[in-house]
Order: structure tokens, then sequence, then C-alpha cells
């Protein structure tokens, strides 16, 4: 039998091709390997999207990303988090047994207490939350990069105090650390990033290709532009590359031009596909309410179990 795999994508916008090579092409990959759930994370968008529209727009809009990508909904079960309600109770389960010391350690809550921000509640439980997500499941695995690992932690460390209150109860996930991958620079040599408008979009039109490559900001006193070549590595092989780049050394519009091309050959099928799905709403509709079915008869008998543990009243 296949260990499970589980994780939640934020809606938060339109991916970039940083977004990409940084983790969604893995779980493409993955799907082969592992029995993977993959939850568009609306309860937790909640904590900075707080208009129906945008919502509603943003969670749809995540799952044709991904089915444009290649995940494959006959291997990957693709659903919305709050299709499975489970998840909020089992929350406010690890609520009521974690400390307020514990969870001000988190890193997102002190970032944010950092930027002197209004903190809601949400952002404050949001590590429980996600600890929820993951355990009611019983995954094996939860794919984090090196800079989430203490999301796992806070889960593992959560499924302990639970285990040692309650009796033997959840499996302790591994993380599955994600193949550290050069950070993508920006158009202008930052690393690519929505809040700094640097971006390549990963479903982009020819022309917003063209027009984000242009712009790529470049060294003059170097005969290759570093930036230019960072993104290019990520779309064709080393040895050609090289080539191409000793041959056009110096040349850096022509070698904007080639990496135009590239890109535009690497998006277009993707950025096709995506359309593809796009255009057939009610069987995209269909198998993301199928796997909210899915995964809550799954989950349905964990919480069975839970509540029995803790004494809450269970009607079967």
């Amino acid at each position: 039998m296949s260990k499970i795999l589980v994780s939640g994508v934020k809606p938060t916008g339109r991916p970039h091709i940083g977004n990409y090579f940084g983790a969604m092409k893995q779980f493409v990959e993955l799907q082969n390997k592992y029995e993977s759930r993959i939850f568009v994370a609306n309860l937790h968008a909640l904590t900075t999207v707080q208009n129906k529209e945008e919502l509603l727009r943003s969670s749809r809009e995540i799952v044709l990303d991904f089915l444009g990508i290649g995940l494959d909904p006959q291997k990957t079960t693709l659903y919305y988090q709050s299709d499975v309600p489970h998840v909020a109770e089992l929350a406010w389960i690890f609520e009521s047994i974690t400390t307020i010391p514990y969870l001000m350690r988190a890193h997102a809550f002190k970032d944010a207490e950092a930027k002197n921000k209004e903190i809601n509640a949400g952002v404050f439980n949001y590590p429980l939350l996600m600890a929820a997500d993951i355990l009611v499941h019983d995954a094996d695995v939860v794919p984090v990069g090196q800079d989430q690992k203490q999301h796992l932690e806070i889960t593992r460390d959560t499924a302990e105090k639970f285990n040692r209150t309650f009796g033997e109860t959840f499996k302790l996930p591994e993380p599955l650390i994600l193949e550290s991958v050069a950070t993508v620079p920006g158009t202008d040599g930052q690393k690519m990033s929505k809040s700094y408008n640097n971006i390549i979009p990963l479903f982009a039109t020819d022309e917003e290709i063209e027009s984000a490559v242009m712009s790529i900001v470049t060294d003059s006193s170097s005969d290759v532009p570093r930036n230019v070549y960072a993104i290019h590595s990520l779309v064709r092989d080393k040895s050609s590359l090289d080539k191409l780049y000793e041959e056009k050394k110096g040349k850096y519009k022509e070698l904007k031009e080639a990496l135009i091309g590239d890109l535009q050959q690497f998006i277009g099928p993707m950025r096709e596909l995506r359309s593809e799905w796009a255009a057939r709403p009610d069987e995209v509709d269909k198998f993301i309410s199928e796997g909210g079915m899915r995964m809550r008869e799954v989950v349905h008998k964990k919480m069975v179990d839970v509540r029995n543990k803790v004494g809450l009243i269970h009607h079967e």
C-alpha cells in the first residue's frame, strides 16, 4: 500500500515560475510514488482574504493551475479544505491542549508581530489548523521546504502531546524535504516574488513572456548576464546552454531572445492544458466535489476515534 502524502496550497493569486520550480513541479512527480492528497487551503486563506468573490475565484484558479502543470485527478485527490470540516473540529481540540507561550514561538506569528501588525486569532492558531490538516489523514509524509520545517515540528509535537494525554492515536508524519533548487531570480535580480512585482507568470502569454524577459536587469560589466542565465538554466540543459552563452557572449539582446523562445516552448503546452481544463468546468467541479466527499469519508473514522478518546459524545 502506498504511503500517504498530504499537502495544502493557499490560493494566493497567480503562480510564477519560481513557485513551479520550487514546489509545484515536484507535486506532479510525487503523485507517481505516493497516495497524494492535495487540498486548496481556503480556510487558511481566510486570515488574509476576506472577500467572498476573491476567495472563490482564487480557489478555483489554483485548481486549474495544478491541472495545467499535469496533476492527474486519477492519481491525486484534489479537494477544497472547507469540504472536510472535520479539520476545524480537530484544530479546536488541539488548541485546547496547546499553550499560548508554545504558539508564540511560531515563526509566522513572530514575523507578523515584528511588523507590528494587528494579528488576528487565525494567524496565531494557524499552526494547529495545519496540524489537523495533516494528522487527520494519518499522513506518512509532508513535502516541505527547508524554511517550513518548523510547521511540521509543531504538527509532530501536537500529535505526541495528544497521544500522551489521551492514548496512542496519531501517526507522526515525516518531512519530505523538497529537492533543493537555487533561488529563482526575478526580473530585477532579487528572489522572484509577487510582492516584488518581478515575476514571470507560470501561464504567461507569449507577449507577457517577451515583456518580462526584456525587462530583466543585466550587469553591463559582465559578458554573461547572470539573471538571464539563471532563469534560462531552468528550461535548458547545461551543456547546450553554456555553448549558447559562449557563442553569444556579450550579446544580451540575442540571449534574451533565446530565453524568450525557450520559455514560450516550455510554458505553452501547460498554458494550453490549463485552458482545456478551464473549458470543462463541470468536469472540474465533479472531481473536486468527489475528492471532498472521499476525504470526508476517510477522515470520519479517525474523528470517531478522536471524539471517543477525548470524551465527546458521538452518535454514529
